[in-house]
């Protein structure tokens, strides 16, 4: 059974920094996607970035109002990924999800393209 679980969470003030981890289990992690999503209260989800499978490409991909402040990664040993969050704004605050898909990278923002999600981590950032 693949599972995914976001952990780091939590409250920060505007300016602040937070890391989300991403742990699975249950499938071949180097075969997949680990994609970065989020949703606020009345909003649909969104893309937040991506770290592609290895053998793919070596770079992320973000969503632009993350771009300069957000980095995706992954440990493909561990099966862990992780979105380190800096200079954090109040319209950052959402529910983060972490999941999995194996789409080609012209689909690898798309919700729908992901099969496995996480149960989500609040963050939430004050002003």
């Amino acid at each position: 059974q693949v599972q995914l679980t976001e952990s780091g969470g939590g409250l920060v003030q505007t300016g602040g920094s937070l890391t989300l981890s991403c742990t699975t289990s249950g499938l071949n992690f180097r075969n997949y996607h680990l994609g970065w999503f989020r949703q606020a209260p009345g909003k649909e989800r969104e893309f937040v970035a991506v770290s592609p499978r290895p053998g793919t490409t070596s770079y992320s991909y973000y969503a632009d109002s993350v771009k300069g402040r957000f980095t995706s990664s992954r440990d493909n040993a561990k099966g862990m990924a992780f979105l380190l969050m800096n200079n954090l704004k109040p319209e950052d605050t959402a529910f983060y999800y972490c999941a999995s898909s194996q789409v080609a990278l012209s689909g690898i923002r798309l919700t729908e393209m992901y099969r496995n999600w996480g149960q989500g981590a609040q963050v939430t950032v004050s002003s």
